[in-house]
């Protein structure tokens, strides 16, 4: 299994992997119903560099993102096994806090990636498009890159097929 229980379990595999002189890129999400948009942005992710590490909002954290009252859809274990699963993926972890500026900051990944609803350029952490741990990652020579996402595709968009 490539998921971390803790922290410092994932800190110390990123620092055995950082002596070996992979690439470290980092993404988070909530990933609740795995489609090709998911996929093709892991992907992407994972061609940035050697070893992606994908952190998952905890059921906790995605309510606090009001995505709806019926989310998650799948609780988070079986998203952080279905994501961690993926050829792509080296590691997962679940994360509670309201974002993953904790983790980025203790692991300092060489690449920090989000989707195209994000802007690489956005300096005000007030606003939606604002990267979190951008700064971090920046300040320690990494890079920050933004993967366009695959139109008509989002959970929120099967959810609302679903539904109708």
């Amino acid at each position: 299994m490539k998921t971390c229980a803790s922290i410092s379990e994932l800190s110390s595999l990123i620092n055995e992997w950082k002596k070996e002189g992979e690439k470290i890129v980092f993404t988070n999400g909530v990933f609740d119903i795995l489609h090709i948009g998911h996929v093709d942005y892991l992907e992407k992710a994972k061609a940035l560099g050697t070893k992606l590490v994908v952190a998952i909002n905890a059921d906790s954290s995605v309510k606090k993102l009001n995505k709806g009252p019926e989310r998650p859809i799948n609780p988070e274990n079986a998203r952080a096994t279905i994501i961690a699963a993926l050829r792509c993926t080296d590691a997962t972890i679940i994360f509670s806090e309201d974002t993953p500026l904790q983790l980025i900051t203790e692991l300092l990944p060489d690449v920090l990636v989000k989707g195209g609803d994000y802007d690489a350029d956005e300096k005000n952490e007030n606003s939606k498009t604002y990267i979190v741990g951008s700064k971090e990652v920046l300040e320690n020579r990494g890079l920050v890159k933004v993967i366009p996402l695959v139109q008509g595709f989002s959970t929120t968009n099967i959810v609302n097929k679903l539904k109708s």
